[in-house]
This record gives structure tokens, C-alpha cells and sequence, in this order.
């Protein structure tokens, strides 16, 4: 060998044996009689040793008791046909530190020639905080409360826990290895492997099917519907994707129960519509006939009264029958039907010389409160028109209603006519005195202002 021969040779050697010492992972270099030639601060780290501890000792002084009696035959064989591969594939491997405890390892093989014969390289890694992170996950999949399957790109089921057993009556055993379409329904499997690999293509933590009824397939035969949310996660074998499954029989055995109830009820509200109207009808009827039999002014006056209530009663019903909610009845709706319903019986064509304004903001209150609310505003709307405003003379009537802090609302039917004299006070005390009483049945405080204008304010409270 010449000069510079041997300084390329020495060149090579010294770059390798930084290239040893500058790895991440420990490195290992042994001759073919299995004596360790060099290490890196790596492995003295990860061992506990010095390198003078290690170097010239037998890389079985590494290895744990219950593996030494077989390494040497392993090694023996790996110097027979060396090449580079991964050692124990299959098998996990363990390291032994100094102090006696095992901890695992990934360990790589690389045979490089050299002028002192053919030696291999072992880059260890440290595995130990990995199989740590691998329990944990393992342990919250099995603990978690809905089915858990985790899969790989291919489809093929890596991981299932002991809730995915129960869903679907396999064991796990009969479920991992196999692919994830076993457990879909037979008409959506032609579809799904398609969906899968668009998903692959966009991997992202979401709900599969959104918009759409997802069902499951038991081992039985029988489908079932579910919910299943997708999460990507990166692992050293790759994207898999890890599929939480929530069995839903439940919830939409009640949700249908839910409906059925509800179609009952409507078919009950409409049956109880149709008869309340009837019977209202019937009473309107029946006090029309008993006034064409009446001559007397005053038992006239009472009967078209109470005839009016009647009336406004049946345009109340029918407001709160077209109600969606009854938790939340419109009382817009409700004055707009009224005021229509008085202006037809008073207004036009008794007196068209009177406007009506109505001022109401969004305010939506429970059928409890909407009705006895509906009957104030039809006693005091008729008497301004039957009071307010005599020889047809000209004039308005405002109802306002605003919402007020505090959840409260207020209730003002306000008109410029000539005012609440004492003569109209007595010949409606009825009218006011039911004012009065469902003014306290809505716990709502009530103030009079007699003329200029006559102003009835009704302050009430909103429910929560």
C-alpha cells in the first residue's frame, strides 16, 4: 500500500467513525468473533457504560440473560450471509443496561468490509417512550365508551377494543387482520372502498357521512344504525386511521317513539280544535237567535257583548292552534287577529272615521300568559270603540306592546276620545272588572289614565 493509499484509507476510517459519533442513535460496531470494536456517546447514554468499559468486550455483555444462550448461534449466522436488515423482525427485541434493567429496542444491521474483514454495524434505538405512548393509547382505546377500530391504509383492521366487540359480536381475534368493509352493510360496500381512499387523500379529524344515516353491520346479519368519527394518525408503520363507533338503536328508538307522540298530539290538537270551534259556533249561534228574540236596548248591548267575547275568544283559539310552539305563542299574531276581528264589529260600518295603530315589537309569550293577554286587549279595544268616540267622531286607538329590561313587557291601548267618564266606568264595569282580574292572573300591574288620552298601561312580567 502506498503512502496515500494508506492516508485515503485513514481518511475513510476517520470520517466513519465521526459519521458513528455524531448519530442520534447508538451505534455499535462488532467483529465477526462478536467483540465490540467502537461505540458512540449514544450508547453510553443509553447502557450506563464507558466506552472503555465496552470496547473489546462481547456484544453479548448487552444483551439480557434469558437471550445470551442463543445470540451467539443468531450472530453466527448473520456473518454467514450479511446484509442489511432489521434484527428480530417479528420479535421484540430487549436491551440489558448496566445497572440490570431491560428496556426495548429497534435495532438495524449493517455489514461493512473493512481491512480487518467483514463488520457489523447495529444502530440502536430506544424504544422505550414509544411502547409507553403505544400502552397509553392502547389503554385509552379499550377505555373509551364507544367502539374503537383502528385502520390501516389497505382497510385492514390493526386494533379494535372491547366496546367494538360488543357492538358488533366478533371477538377481537376475528376482527383485527381482516379488512374494515366486513363490518359495512352488503349495499354500501361497493361504494366504500372509493370513500376510503378519498378520505386517505384528505385525511382530517370530522364525522363520516355527515348528512347522511349511517349504518353498521353485526356479526349476526342484522344493520344497525351508527355514528363514526374519522381521526388520522401518523404512526411508524404509517397513516392509519383510528374510527370511533356509537351504536344510535337507542336514540332513534326513542327519536321515533318522539315523532310518533307528536303525530298523536297533532291529530289530538286537531280534534280538540275542530270541537272547541264548534262549541264556540254553537254559543255565537245561539246568542245571535236570542237577539233577534230581544227588544230590550240594554239586554241587547249585553248579549252583542258578550257575543263579541265570544268571538274574540274563537280568534284567540284559532291564533294559538296555528302556533308551532306553544312555549312560544307570537302576540303579534294574536293582536293583528283581534284588532281585525273589532274593526269589522265596530269599526266599519259603524264608525270608519276611527284609525287603529298597533305598535308591537318581536315578543313571543307561553299560552298561559297569551290568552288572558288577548282577552284584556279585546275588552278594552271594544270599549274605546263602543266609548271612545260617540256620534261618529274621528279618532285613533293605539296598542302598543314593548318589550321592557328586567323581562318584563308592556301593554299600552291608548285612544283621543273624549275620555273615561264615570257614566261609561259604570256601564262597562263588567269589561273592567275582567281587565282587573286578568291583569292579576298575569301578575301584571295595571294604571288608568282617564282622559287626553285615555290610556289603560298594563306592565306585566315575561316568563323565563
Amino acid at each position: 500500500m502506498t503512502t496515500t493509499d494508506f492516508d485515503v484509507a485513514a481518511n475513510k476510517d476517520e470520517v466513519m467513525r465521526l459519521a458513528v459519533e455524531a448519530s442520534p442513535n447508538g451505534m455499535v460496531l462488532i467483529d465477526v468473533e462478536g467483540r465490540i470494536a467502537l461505540v458512540n456517546s449514544s450508547v453510553e447514554t443509553m447502557f450506563g457504560y464507558n466506552r472503555d468499559e465496552l470496547i473489546g468486550e462481547p456484544i453479548e455483555k448487552l444483551v439480557p440473560f434469558r437471550f445470551r444462550q442463543h445470540h451467539p448461534e443468531l450472530r453466527t449466522q448473520y456473518f454467514h450471509a450479511p446484509k442489511s436488515r432489521a434484527m428480530g423482525q417479528g420479535r421484540e427485541l430487549y436491551a440489558l443496561h448496566k445497572n440490570g434493567t431491560e428496556f426495548p429496542v429497534e435495532i438495524g444491521l449493517n455489514p461493512i468490509t473493512t481491512k480487518r474483514g467483514v463488520l457489523v454495524l447495529a444502530a440502536i434505538v430506544d424504544i422505550t417512550e414509544r411502547l409507553r405512548a403505544q400502552e397509553m393509547m392502547r389503554l385509552a382505546v379499550e377505555a373509551a365508551p364507544n367502539g374503537m377500530l383502528l385502520t390501516d391504509k389497505d382497510g385492514a383492521i390493526v386494533m379494535a377494543n372491547s366496546m367494538a366487540e360488543l357492538q358488533f359480536g366478533y371477538t377481537r381475534s376475528e376482527l383485527v387482520g381482516q379488512k374494515i368493509t366486513m363490518l359495512v352493510p352488503h349495499r354500501f360496500r361497493e361504494r366504500h372502498p372509493d370513500l376510503q381512499d378519498t378520505y386517505f387523500h384528505n385525511p382530517t379529524s370530522r364525522a363520516m357521512g355527515e348528512g347522511r344515516d349511517l349504518f353498521a353491520l353485526h356479526k349476526d346479519g342484522r344493520e344497525f344504525p351508527v355514528e363514526i368519527g374519522l381521526n388520522p394518525i401518523n404512526t411508524a408503520q404509517g397513516l392509519m386511521i383510528l374510527a370511533s363507533v356509537l351504536d344510535i338503536t337507542e336514540r332513534k328508538r326513542q327519536e321515533e317513539q318522539l315523532k310518533s307522540a307528536l303525530k298523536e298530539k297533532e291529530v289530538m290538537l286537531a280534534e280538540i280544535h275542530h270541537r272547541v270551534k264548534n262549541n264556540l259556533q254553537i254559543i255565537d249561534s245561539l246568542i245571535a237567535m236570542q237577539l233577534d228574540n230581544v227588544s230590550d236596548e240594554k239586554a241587547r248591548f249585553l248579549l252583542t257583548d258578550s257575543q263579541n267575547r265570544i268571538k274574540s275568544m274563537a280568534v284567540i283559539h284559532q291564533t294559538l292552534y296555528q302556533s308551532q310552539d306553544f312555549s312560544n305563542v307570537d302576540i303579534s299574531m294574536v293582536i293583528s287577529g283581534l284588532i281585525n276581528n273589532l274593526a269589522h264589529s265596530y269599526g266599519v260600518p259603524g264608525n270608519p272615521n276611527v284609525k287603529i295603530n298597533v305598535e308591537t315589537d318581536n315578543i313571543t309569550m307561553p299560552i298561559e300568559n297569551s290568552i288572558p293577554l288577548g282577552l284584556i286587549i279585546n275588552e278594552l279595544v271594544s270599549n274605546a270603540f263602543k266609548h271612545a268616540f260617540p256620534n261618529n267622531q274621528a279618532g285613533e286607538i293605539t296598542i302598543s306592546l314593548k318589550s321592557l329590561p328586567e323581562q318584563k313587557a308592556k301593554l299600552e291601548i291608548c285612544d283621543n276620545g273624549v275620555g273615561l267618564t264615570n257614566k261609561a266606568a259604570r256601564e262597562d264595569s263588567l269589561g273592567l272588572r275582567l281587565v282587573e282580574a286578568l291583569s292579576d292572573q298575569l301578575e301584571a300591574e295595571l294604571s288608568i289614565q282617564r282622559a287626553n288620552p285615555t290610556c289603560f298601561t298594563i306592565v306585566m312580567p315575561m316568563a323565563d
